[in-house]
């Protein structure tokens, strides 16, 4: 089936708008991550803000803590913190990819299998 112009545009127009929307999701879920390891350690670590920043940042970017930890909860909270980094990288990535992906299957006309 050949698409009319018009019809490729809304197409197009309602893919970059699921995108966005994805996009705004995992932005809120990076910003929030971001806070809650930049607090966590400042609190647990006795890290400066700066420091803590810097550690969550490049937990979330999967490149790994920066400088070491002294303390048992310091220590505690950057393990904890890696794997959970880790899942939310997965789960950005997910969310970046899922409206490209709904659009590629509707494009090749994929549909559920309608069994009774």
């Amino acid at each position: 089936m050949v698409r009319s112009e018009p019809q490729r545009d809304v197409i197009r127009r309602r893919l970059l708008h699921q995108l966005g929307r994805q996009a705004l999701w995992a932005a809120l879920l990076v910003i929030a991550s971001l806070i809650v390891g930049t607090a966590g350690f400042h609190a647990f670590a006795k890290q400066d803000w700066l420091d803590g920043f810097l550690n969550a940042s490049m937990l979330l970017g999967g490149m790994g803590p920066v400088g070491e930890f002294g303390s048992a909860p310091g220590k505690l909270f950057a393990a904890l913190y890696a794997l959970y980094a880790g899942l939310v990288f997965l789960v950005v990535a997910g969310l970046l990819v899922a409206p490209v992906f709904h659009h590629v299957l509707h494009r090749f006309h994929v549909e559920a299998s309608k069994e009774p």
